[in-house]
């Protein structure tokens, strides 16, 4: 049941975590507004998300509009009390080749933002923040204390962003929370980008019987991190006043190679995938794995879905057809 004067923007919501997010807020009847421009959001994402809409849900308002659209954001912000920013020109490699792009987006879309949820009264502002900020800090796992050392441009804008964020917390009393998340996967995943997220690369190359693609020795770890528990930490973070003006890591709290991840997948599917090793390509970290205490103690995180499991449902998604 919606509360009442309670309203939700979530900005990039026909993207892959957005549309989860906003499918989690209509299940429990709130007042939602989606604002994307569909460069990279989808809007079959958002059809999925409205399938299982609570019957006492309004209807989501979705604005077509750009966060560096002041006019569009000022629209969006109307009545808004939560903010969860999702939106974003995802991908490291994209922004190795056009840092100007990734920085007008993810930097300057996110200060837009952060100036007109201030002027429009906004309660808690939810930042979707990233684990490519440590960079290629050696120390394992990663803790929200340490210095961060971003590799690539992409980095750059998402950390430029969370800065931002403490700094309208602590100077405007705009109450932020960024949370940086540790490569996240899930149904309605875009596989087909050129920038496409490794997990469902690797699902949908094996289901199609190609080779999946490694760049490198597939020695590389990642912390993969289940939609599922993305979407609960971010619901959290709208609550949680211990939260406010905190950076926070949201993953599994494992550790898996690529070649590991192969081997899970194998194991699903009751097979043995043969990979295509190339070159390593720049600005990709060697080694990403999280400590989520803070999250456990701020947020009440705790991960539901672990990453074999959540293999299991990517995997049935993408082989029946993405439905």
């Amino acid at each position: 049941m919606t509360t009442a004067g309670r309203a939700f923007l979530v900005t990039g919501g026909a993207g892959f975590i957005g549309s989860h997010i906003v499918e989690a807020l209509v299940r429990r009847g709130e007042r939602v507004v989606v604002l994307d421009n569909f460069s990279t959001g989808r809007r079959q994402n958002l059809e999925a998300a409205l399938r299982p809409r609570a019957s006492v849900a309004p209807e989501p308002d979705v604005i077509e509009g750009d966060i560096r659209d002041k006019s569009a954001v000022r629209r969006a912000l109307r009545g808004v009390t939560h903010v969860l920013h999702q939106a974003a020109l995802p991908s490291v490699q994209r922004s190795v080749e056009d840092p100007t792009s990734s920085h007008d987006v993810n930097a300057s879309g996110t200060l837009h933002l952060l100036v007109a949820s201030r002027e429009a009264g906004v309660k808690r502002f939810v930042y979707a923040s990233s684990s490519s900020a440590y960079g290629d800090n050696p120390v394992l796992p990663k803790v929200e204390t340490m210095t961060t050392s971003p590799l690539s441009p992409y980095a750059v804008s998402k950390l430029a962003g969370e800065h931002y964020c403490r700094v309208f917390h602590g100077l405007y009393g705009l109450e932020t929370v960024a949370l940086r998340y540790f490569n996240v996967f899930g149904p309605r995943q875009d596989p087909t980008s050129q920038y496409a997220a490794v997990v469902p690369n690797f699902v949908t190359a094996v289901l199609a019987g190609r080779a999946p693609i490694i760049y490198g020795d597939g020695l590389q770890s990642r912390d993969f991190t289940f939609i599922d528990n993305v979407v609960q930490a971010n619901l959290d973070a709208c609550t949680r006043p211990e939260a406010g003006g905190q950076s926070i890591n949201i993953a599994a709290g494992e550790q898996n190679s690529l070649l590991q991840l192969l081997e899970q997948l194998g194991s699903v599917l009751g097979s043995k995938p043969d990979p295509e090793f190339r070159p390593a390509r720049a600005g990709d970290v060697r080694h990403s794995y999280a400590d989520v205490s803070k999250a456990r103690q701020l947020l009440g995180y705790a991960p539901a879905v672990n990453f074999r499991d959540g293999l299991a449902r990517t995997v049935e998604y993408y082989r029946s057809g993405g439905a």
